[in-house]
């Protein structure tokens, strides 16, 4: 209610004195052309709610009351938790209002005031739930036609998100407003009449020309909203709304992702897709949309801290001790040479080279060991930091390969082999008796060789260093070492050295799949040596099983941005075929799963005395034949995917 003191709103008292009995009004909440709203107590209930009440000025227009109350009754038959509730519309002794929850929060728009643009977990989770609500409101066949940031509203308590002001939304797909000029109308060029049924920073092209528009056209104004979600700015701006409009129409979107921002990639590139000019290019569905931007969130779920320390630097052999080994090999090799014979320093050398570094892997796997996590944890962690590098390089724009990195390289391949020859030469020089002709020989073939290997060398030292501009060369290296025959072996051994000591993993970060599969083979390894002989083919399964769902997860993930990606295929067969695939995949994927679930609780009645050998023995090869058909659906519906991406 007004303050003490001041001076009381007639608009206030009078509305207040027709509500008497049935709401009591606090304070006003917010106005603006189309309404005023109002903080309110609902006395039978005794609840918060918010009034919004057409303007007085406005009620007196026939044509304008209907329409407030059509659209207050077609946005009330929307029932949805991402869409604020309309309890009552109504009229009251001339007054035209209606009566919707009260959201403790504040509007996205306030939100990215007082803090800033949204991180890229938040920004996909809000958005999110906001396309959750279009979509809803789509399937019944209402149009919104004003998302923009300071329609959604995000619930103090619980984050929740909740779309409102669905008062200016039309049923099914028409053209904007009536055809005709009203004082809200302004010109684009020198034809198109536009009525303001909308804000303008964030209107589709077709709404700012006055055409049909459909669900399409709410993607685009969510596109924008997101654009400003998290960069903070406009995707266009100009003195009048005339200006902005026809920037909408006329002119290319910023690039979300070259604004310098740490936007994740595949997120800002689903935003420059909302934000096309031709609805068809723009996600089909604002449900194809929400499955996209969970696409986004899952993908940048957050890594435990032991991982991240691990494939940044624990887990790398790299750094100034790195080159002081080195060099401190090179010398202990040679006095031993000296002192001992050729043989021996060259024997001291390899084993340096190679065993002490293995060592040093053995170490840092078993360290990671001990905190709970095990060699399939790796994988998703490096593919997350890779990732994350691409993101950070894509803010000085999408480098590409330079024609210097392509010569350089063919450069390094066609004088790699000196270096290699330059080695065996200066091994044979160094065992060669000194009186042997030989030896003056092999030091001739040495110059050339010496000079093709520091052509390789430096050749491939520019072309690493013109690579590393675009991609995570480290990184990449450090991967393939660790997911390949070396990094499995140093975790294998590292888990004989652990011995019986065990740590509970945390296991928030890791797919269901992974999480199971682990669980079920550590139950098998703490069987009795018997039990275990007699299911030798369980530790195989297991690992079938993991793979098939990461395939099928992956495969998953594929298909909905080839969907995303489909533009004006979205209406052909090849779609809808690829949606059923997609489908086909998700059952799959929790057909292998629930596959790895069935054998590791028998694995739990194992342990208890509940369960044979021989019912586990029928699960797996069940498994088997899971495994078997999921090789066949992923062999079958790749060319699904090639159809839906060829050009058209």
């Amino acid at each position: 209610m007004p303050s003490p003191g001041s001076t009381p709103d007639p608009l206030f008292l009078s509305f207040q004195q027709a509500l008497a009995g049935r709401y009591s009004i606090d304070r006003e909440l917010g106005r603006g052309g189309m309404g005023v709203v109002y903080l309110a107590r609902e006395v039978h209930l005794d609840r918060l709610v918010a009034i919004k009440l057409l303007p007085p000025e406005r009620a007196g227009d026939p044509a304008l009351r209907d329409r407030f109350l059509r659209e207050a009754r077609l946005a009330a038959k929307l029932s949805h938790p991402n869409i604020i509730p309309i309890h009552a519309v109504d009229e009251t002794q001339g007054f035209v209002y209606y009566v919707m929850s009260f959201i403790d929060g504040m509007t996205l728009a306030e939100r990215v005031r007082s803090r800033g643009p949204l991180g890229g977990a938040e920004g996909a989770r809000i958005l999110r739930e906001a396309a959750w609500a279009l979509a809803h409101a789509h399937a019944q066949g209402v149009v919104h036609r004003d998302v923009k940031p300071d329609n959604i509203l995000l619930e103090s308590a619980t984050g929740r998100v909740v779309v409102v002001d669905f008062g200016i939304a039309a049923a099914g797909a028409g053209p904007v407003g009536d055809g005709r000029r009203g004082p809200d109308a302004v010109r684009v060029g020198t034809e198109s009449v536009v009525p303001l049924a909308g804000t303008p920073e964030f209107m589709s092209p077709e709404q700012a020309l006055g055409g049909a528009i459909d669900a399409r056209s709410d993607i685009y104004a969510l596109g924008a909203t997101a654009f400003y979600a998290l960069s903070a700015r406009l995707p266009f701006t100009g003195e009048t709304a005339t200006e902005i409009l026809a920037k909408h129409v006329t002119e290319p979107p910023p690039s979300l992702a070259g604004l310098g921002l740490a936007v994740p990639r595949k997120l800002a590139l689903l935003v420059d897709r909302c934000l096309a000019k031709e609805p068809e290019h723009r996600p089909a569905t604002a449900d194809l949309l929400a499955e996209q931007l969970g696409v986004a969130l899952e993908q940048r779920r957050e890594l435990p801290v032991a991982l991240r320390a691990f494939v940044k630097r624990s887990g790398r052999i790299d750094g100034s001790g790195t080159l002081l080994y080195g060099v401190g090999l090179v010398i202990a090799s040679t006095v031993v040479s000296y002192f001992t014979g050729g043989w021996w320093g060259f024997g001291s050398f390899v084993f340096g080279l190679t065993a002490v570094p293995f060592g040093y892997l053995v170490a840092a796997a078993r360290r990671l060991m001990l905190l709970g996590f095990t060699h399939a944890d790796l994988d998703p962690a490096f593919k997350s930091e890779i990732e994350q590098g691409r993101e950070e390089r894509a803010v000085e724009g999408v480098l590409r390969e330079t024609r210097a990195e392509r010569i350089l390289g063919f450069v390094a391949k066609g004088t790699g082999a000196g270096v290699g020859l330059s080695l065996a030469t200066i091994i044979a020089v160094a065992l060669l008796p000194a009186t042997s002709g030989l030896r003056g020989t092999l030091m001739t073939a040495l110059g050339f060789f010496s000079v093709a290997g520091a052509v390789s060398i430096a050749s491939l030292i520019g072309h690493l260093s013109l690579r590393h501009r675009r991609s995570d060369v480290d990184t990449e290296f450090w991967a393939k070492v660790w997911m390949g025959r070396i990094g499995r072996a140093a975790f294998a051994l590292g888990r004989k050295l652990l011995g019986k000591r065990t740590v509970g993993p945390a296991m928030t970060h890791r797919a269901t799949e992974l999480s199971l599969g682990m669980a079920a083979e550590q139950l098998y390894e703490s069987l009795p040596k018997a039990t275990r002989q007699a299911l030798a083919d369980v530790p195989e399964v297991l690992q079938r099983l993991q793979g098939d769902a990461q395939t099928l997860r992956a495969r998953y993930e594929q298909l909905l941005e080839a969907l995303a990606d489909a533009g004006d295929a979205a209406d052909t067969a090849q779609y809808a075929e690829a949606r059923a695939a997609r489908d086909a995949i998700r059952e799959k994927l929790g057909e292998a799963v629930g596959a790895l679930e069935t054998i590791r609780l028998n694995l739990l009645r194992l342990h208890a005395g509940s369960a044979s050998v021989e019912g586990l023995t029928t699960h797996l090869n069940l498994a088997a034949e899971i495994s078997a058909g999921v090789e066949r659906l992923v062999a079958s519906q790749a060319e699904v995917e090639r159809s839906l991406s060829t050009p058209r």
